[in-house]
């Protein structure tokens, strides 16, 4: 199947990744929720990290997506299915279209709900909240209270096209590690968006 083939080759990227199966509900959340918090992505599901096809039971794998998408991602997170037939194998082809709703917290133990983003071809996690923080938004929540490096970043981008890390390290004067955490809470807070379409990563307003 001609579009099968063309995700195999693209490889696995910030939008694309490939699961032989699905094994632990709590763990392909992880992946689901970085998916919706970033630009959206597919998941193949029958296809191995090396891009060959396994094939799967799709019901199988649909209960368990489904099940970590409904369970363990708060808010819950939109999936769609799609099965793709390749010499008698089935893949399944899982879209997650890039939320409104996010950031989606996945439930990592009792009371300890974390954050995922996907950068480049990995799932990374960014922070993790409590039970507490889950409750309705009261109005401290709903208006976001930024701090002065963030609104350094938000000036800036408002007179700039784009920042790299590297830049904003220099310019707040801040260790990148530091510099890459505040990046990262502005791109989960839908403030700003993650690009790497060149050689070097960057960053622009909404």
């Amino acid at each position: 199947m001609k579009e099968l083939h063309q995700l195999i080759l693209a490889g696995e990227s910030e939008t694309l990744d490939f699961k032989k199966r699905i094994a632990q509900p709590d763990r392909i959340a992880r992946t689901l929720a970085s998916f919706a918090n970033t630009r959206g992505g597919i998941i193949l599901v029958g296809v191995m990290d090396n891009g060959q096809i396994t094939g799967i039971d799709p019901e199988e794998e649909k209960h368990l997506l489904t099940q970590a998408a409904t369970q363990f991602c708060q808010p819950p997170v939109q999936i769609f299915f799609k099965e793709m037939e390749e010499d008698d194998k089935t893949v399944l082809k899982v879209i997650i279209p890039e939320s409104r709703e996010k950031p989606h917290l996945v439930k990592f133990a009792e009371e300890d709900w974390r954050e995922y983003i996907r950068i480049n071809d990995e799932t990374v996690q960014t922070g993790k909240r409590t039970e507490e923080e889950l409750l309705p938004p009261t109005v401290e929540k709903i208006l976001p209270q930024f701090e002065p490096e963030e609104l350094f970043l938000l000036d800036f981008l408002a007179k700039n096209p784009r920042i790299t890390l590297k830049q904003f390290s220099r310019l707040v004067n801040l260790p990148h590690r530091l510099a890459y955490q505040t990046l990262v809470r502005m791109v989960l807070a839908g403030a700003i968006r993650f690009h790497q379409k060149e050689k070097e990563e960057y960053y622009t307003l909404r």
